[in-house]
């Protein structure tokens, strides 16, 4: 017999509503959205351009659903909420497309736009994020962290919906990238695995202010790089070493490495 003191403090739990959604309907919904828009990932093809806005009407009336189950937790109406959502997805599209070209034309092992969207974790990556970060930008509570923890446990690349990426965004092999929820990335950056974009140890009191880097644009940061602080900025066109730590500003057109002294023993 479990302890009756365990029990009942599970049982206090219980019987709370759940005032969001199901983690499952989040990304059911949002997996819906993504295959909509790139059915290089699916079978599931529509025909004709009525098919395609049924298609959205329905995506946006199951949206308005999950909304209206934690409208006591929004600060608009969740069918209003809900179409201007749907109405933000074509500029979506549009930059997801430019992370598409990023990768293909940064990755010399990528043969083409069908292969990056189909099987790129970077780019599946990067979808979760932008269609999370939007809702994020609306002031939707959780649901945008459901669905960047979603693909992260697919990918193993952690981004936050509240960090702030411009277009022609890459991550090449990705496993292990962190980027902070108070980031800003310029446009043309290529990330590679293990890169950390994170925060110096704050305290709880400094949660709303900038406390991740910020990355300007045609910037290259090497795997295993950690580049920490709210007030780091890499300047543009910049070049960051595998390994390297850094927690200052670095100015334009600088290129940092990591010199690791090598011992052979024989």
């Amino acid at each position: 017999m479990l302890p009756k003191n365990f029990l009942a403090a599970l049982s206090q739990k219980h019987s709370k509503p759940n005032p969001f959604p199901p983690t499952a309907d989040v990304k059911e919904l949002f997996t819906d959205l993504l295959l909509t828009l790139f059915p290089e990932q699916t079978q599931r093809h529509y025909c004709c351009l009525e098919e395609l806005q049924e298609a959205f009407d329905q995506i946006e009336l199951r949206l308005t659903r999950l909304l209206r189950s934690m409208q006591q937790h929004l600060q608009e109406d969740a069918k209003v909420l809900a179409s201007t959502y749907i109405q933000t997805v074509p500029e979506i599209y549009r930059i997801l497309l430019t992370d598409v070209e990023a990768i293909l034309s940064g990755d010399p092992a990528a043969q083409s736009e069908y292969e990056v969207i189909r099987a790129y974790p970077g780019f599946y990556a990067i979808a979760f994020y932008r269609l999370a970060h939007a809702l994020y930008e609306m002031n939707v509570p959780m649901l945008p962290r459901i669905l960047t923890e979603y693909a992260h446990s697919k990918t193993g690349i952690d981004i936050h919906p509240g960090a702030t990426i411009d277009e022609y965004f890459m991550i090449d092999h990705g496993t292990g990238v962190v980027v902070g929820e108070t980031t800003t990335i310029g446009k043309h950056v290529k990330l590679y695995q293990g890169v950390t974009l994170g925060a110096l140890s704050v305290s709880k009191q400094m949660a709303s202010l900038k406390r991740h880097p910020t990355i300007e644009d045609h910037v290259v940061i090497y795997s295993g790089a950690t580049i920490l602080g709210g007030e780091t900025i890499v300047g543009t066109h910049s070049i960051i070493g595998g390994n390297v730590w850094l927690t200052r500003s670095v100015p334009p057109h600088t290129k940092i490495y990591h010199q690791e002294q090598v011992k052979i023993l024989h």
